[in-house]
């Protein structure tokens, strides 16, 4: 099984901090964000790696290189402008190959356990499997609801046991390339075919408790960072 780390985003809402440094190279604990992917995925028994760049892509691939030094072997998917998250998968699917394939946003830290994903989606017959947490301060609505381990649109947000209740994408998945079967390079986001998939009964989930971190703001990454040196998560 490969894996693909989404690294191409512009990085707008940490500036300053993301003028001159890739969001993916900002560091947590003493190592950078991507840093903190790639181990667990060998730790996992995952060495092929896929990356994609856009924003100071140079930066990137001169401070990780093919991968050797943490036992991974990387491929990199350049893409200039961002074509957003399915636009960039498509484009690397040549590399990536017809099984399928973990991908992993760049900005977010978790401590999943990733290496049971080999075994459990080796034979993989659904589109999509999506890793749902608790739904943080910035996303109180969540995204999708949970029924068994079939992932839906659900409703709205759970208030006083009324409705479904919805959690949040984590960033972590299983993708099959059928996923995009058919479907030409260019700027697509991956949402629309998630719901596309939800609807056709193709896309399964499961719940993680934590701990999980969308870094997406300086000050997440400071108190992240508190956390990570103080043992906290």
């Amino acid at each position: 099984m490969k894996a693909m780390i989404l690294a191409a985003g512009l990085g707008t809402r940490m500036r300053p901090l993301t003028d001159h440094v890739p969001k993916p190279l900002l560091e947590v604990g003493g190592k950078p964000l991507i840093v903190w992917h790639i181990e667990a995925l060998v730790r996992a028994g995952i060495t092929e790696l896929v990356i994609n760049t856009a924003w100071l892509g140079e930066k990137l691939q001169a401070a990780l290189g093919d991968g050797h030094q943490f036992g991974a072997q990387i491929e990199w998917s350049h893409e200039g402008e961002p074509l957003e998250t399915a636009g960039g998968l498509i484009k690397a699917l040549p590399l990536l190959g017809d099984a399928p394939f973990v991908v992993v946003n760049g900005d977010i830290w978790l401590r999943y356990p990733i290496s049971g994903l080999r075994e459990r989606f080796a034979g993989m017959t659904q589109s999509a499997h999506l890793v749902l947490v608790d739904n943080p301060e910035h996303n109180p609505g969540g995204d999708f609801s949970l029924d068994a381990d079939r992932i839906t649109m659900g409703t709205t947000l759970r208030v006083a046991g009324e409705g479904e209740h919805r959690y949040t994408f984590s960033g972590l998945s299983v993708l099959h390339p059928r996923l995009f079967s058919g479907l030409a390079e260019g700027k697509r986001p991956l949402a629309p075919l998630l719901r596309e998939a939800m609807a056709a009964k193709q896309v399964t989930g499961e719940y993680f408790p934590g701990p999980w971190v969308d870094v997406g703001t300086p000050a997440r990454l400071a108190e992240l960072d508190e956390q990570i040196r103080t043992n906290l998560v």
